[in-house]
């Protein structure tokens, strides 16, 4: 379903900057489909590592040269969540779109390189500075990990629970916005509780 505009906030990156646009050469449905298995990606890994969240969509628009364009929102309630495994699910969005890539025999070289999201890594690299890790972009800085080390730990998780990344990319690509709780229902994962028992 396409709007006429998207909301600013699902155009802007963790510091307020707009997201870098990527163009894919997939038709609008594969496109969409794609946004919404790197959303689910997301959503999954979080919820399977005890994050709550509360809601992933996929954003799509008519674009001011009439053609259209889309984005995805992942929105979550952090409370103490384990540093590297915050920076895995971060990952996972791009591995989860590249691997609906490869099984739906759609990947080309530039259709994965569309698929690149460092808005993702670079929120993972600013979040966890702020709590004292280091997440080095290239490097493996003293006493941390680099975004190569993340990628692998979520490419293993993601493909452990690629049924479920499955399962949610359809439902929000037909429903356009799942809640956590909804994606804890089609998944059998647990959507925590708010702090002080609230949901």
């Amino acid at each position: 379903m396409l709007t006429t505009a998207a909301r600013p906030e699902v155009l802007a990156d963790h510091t307020g900057r707009p997201k870098p646009l990527l163009s894919s050469a997939l038709p609008y449905e594969h496109a969409r489909l794609s946004v919404a298995f790197h959303e689910a990606g997301h959503a999954v890994l979080a919820m399977s590592y005890g994050i709550r969240v509360v809601t992933s969509e996929v954003v799509a628009w008519t674009a001011e040269n009439g053609r259209w364009a889309m984005t995805g929102s992942t929105t979550y309630d952090l409370g103490e969540t384990h540093a590297w495994r915050f920076a895995a699910q971060a990952a996972a969005g791009e591995i989860a779109q590249v691997g609906y890539l490869l099984a739906h025999g759609l990947w080309t070289p530039e259709r994965a390189a569309a698929c690149s999201a460092p808005h993702d890594r670079e929120q993972a690299v600013d979040i966890l500075a702020r709590f004292g890790f280091r997440l080095g972009r290239d490097h493996v800085p003293a006493g941390g990990k680099s975004w190569g080390m993340v990628q692998g730990m979520a490419r293993r998780k993601v493909g452990h629970l690629w049924p479920e990344i499955r399962t949610v990319a359809h439902a929000m690509n037909d429903r356009t916005v799942l809640t956590g709780d909804e994606i804890a229902v089609l998944t059998a994962l647990s959507n925590p509780p708010l702090p002080g028992g609230a949901s």
